[in-house]
């Protein structure tokens, strides 16, 4: 086994064992989207049209919880030293381990979304829409978040500062995804505009992410 699959294979047992993993970040997803009606009242019509920006504003919230735990728990224990001193680009072991975590907690949010659409009364063809822009989507909050806990990995209350430097960031994602989502439901823009933008960040971050975050564990080791 090559390093990079042994590193992935062992961050996602990590995930899954310590704090619950995809589970906490399913029943988080599922807890913010069944408070909606509660909190807006029983209008169908309503909950259908808000569906997509409750569904991504849940998924984006339950992304963030494990971030913090990125790297910190490998600079803690002393492995973050490690990774940095192997052979391996540390731009390819800082994307591996972005991998490991969507796989672990937004994949799992992506398999929920249609189940969890039902309490908005979304049906077959909007869920497809979502579950297509959430699947295309999450891998660039995870990537971007990277970023933030890679700069909050050495601080002490790292997980608010990385709440506070992450949001902002996924703030165009969210947008493009709530916006390709709408236009595929009610059909009055183009889905394919705000669909094709979606990809084009989640793009950017597969190759920026890596490297700003690579530099700046470079510069908190340092």
């Amino acid at each position: 086994m090559t390093p990079l699959g042994a590193l992935l294979i062992r961050d996602m047992r990590i995930s899954v064992r310590v704090g619950g993993g995809a589970l906490i970040g399913v029943l988080f997803f599922l807890v913010v989207v069944a408070l909606m009606p509660f909190a807006i009242g029983p209008n169908l019509l309503l909950l259908k049209r808000i569906g997509p920006a409750i569904l991504w504003l849940a998924a984006l919230l339950a992304s963030l919880l494990a971030l913090d735990r990125l790297f910190a728990a490998d600079h803690d224990d002393g492995s973050l030293d490690l990774l940095l001193m192997g052979r391996a680009p540390l731009e390819l072991v800082v994307a591996t381990k972005a991998l490991a975590h969507w796989l672990t907690t937004g994949l799992p949010l992506v398999i929920a979304a249609p189940v969890i659409g039902l309490l908005l009364n979304l049906d077959a063809a909007d869920d497809a829409a979502l579950v297509l822009t959430l699947l295309v989507g999450t891998p660039a909050l995870t990537f971007i978040g990277m970023v933030g806990a890679a700069i909050a990995v050495a601080l002490r209350r790292g997980g608010l500062l990385l709440a506070v430097l992450v949001l902002p960031l996924t703030v165009p994602v969210l947008i493009f995804g709530v916006a390709a989502a709408q236009s595929a439901f009610a059909g009055a823009a183009p889905f394919g505009t705000a669909f094709t933008i979606l990809c084009a960040l989640t793009l950017a971050s597969l190759v920026v992410g890596p490297f700003a975050a690579a530099a700046a564990l470079r510069q908190e080791i340092e």
